[in-house]
């Protein structure tokens, strides 16, 4: 049976949602509350997002660790480029990790949204999820806390959701949104731009809402068309709905299927 409490030597990867402390699950809150030590990532120059949603679940004896990115949008100084600058940090916050696991503390890192879904926690799991039991815990996406915020249904029946990063190129993105249904495109901020040019490629552009920190303090719902680029941070994404065409293999669009569900 699944303690209720961060086990010792676990480690635990906790979606803490959006941004309103209030779409923390439950799950997740039992185990923030109760971990002998909390990681959180940081952008260079900001404090966490992720430490501030969890802020009144986090003990005052707990052992904290920030993980400070060496590098977001600034010059990348590795001789090997940015990823290569990325891999050799997640190597070092994995060991840093490891050593409390190692002692038999219970480690939780938190992450924004969900961390599976565009997760920096991804990046620690692959290095230690061989080597130490672990769990992850789902949290509640940005994208769902967008489509709640604007009151948009981002798909209906059989509409295909497709979700897209906006560091694409205009050319490849224009070409996906145009052939999906419906789409989320997240990773903004300087690449707002090319974004809404690929919408106007692909003929969606009218249709695109656009949603800044969604649940949060300060969160915005526009049409992207309206949207001055300068104002974009990164914790904003663009919501193209479908336009529930209800055509499928069954029949249901003609009626020659059973009902539609």
């Amino acid at each position: 049976m699944r303690s209720a409490t961060a086990e010792s030597g676990h480690l635990y990867g906790v979606g803490v949602g959006p941004g309103d402390p209030g779409l923390i699950t439950r799950r997740a809150a039992e185990l923030i509350a109760s971990a002998e030590v909390v990681v959180y990532h940081a952008g260079t120059g900001r404090s966490s997002n992720a430490r501030a949603i969890a802020a009144e679940l986090i003990p005052a004896e707990v052992i904290e660790e920030e993980l400070r990115y060496p590098v977001t949008t600034g010059a990348v100084t590795h001789p090997d480029g940015y990823h290569a600058q990325l891999a050799e940090f997640y190597d070092g916050c994995a060991a840093r990790l490891a050593v409390h696991l190692d002692a038999g503390r219970s480690v939780v890192v938190l992450a924004e949204g969900d961390p599976m879904l565009y997760g920096s926690y991804t990046y620690l799991h692959e290095r230690l999820a061989d080597r130490y039991p672990t769990e992850v815990v789902a949290g509640v996406p940005a994208f769902a806390a967008a489509t709640a915020v604007a009151a948009e249904a981002i798909s209906r029946h059989e509409d295909v959701l497709t979700v897209l990063p906006g560091t694409l190129p205009v050319p490849e993105l224009a070409r996906r949104l145009a052939d999906s249904d419906a789409a989320v495109v997240m990773k903004l901020g300087r690449t707002f731009a090319g974004v809404r040019e690929a919408l106007r490629q692909a003929g969606v552009l009218d249709r695109a809402v656009y949603v800044e920190r969604a649940s949060r303090e300060g969160q915005r719902v526009l049409p992207v068309a309206d949207v001055d680029p300068a104002t974009v941070p990164y914790m904003s994404l663009i919501v193209v709905p479908g336009l529930d065409r209800r055509a499928d293999s069954a029949g249901r669009a003609d009626g020659a299927g059973p009902a539609a569900g």
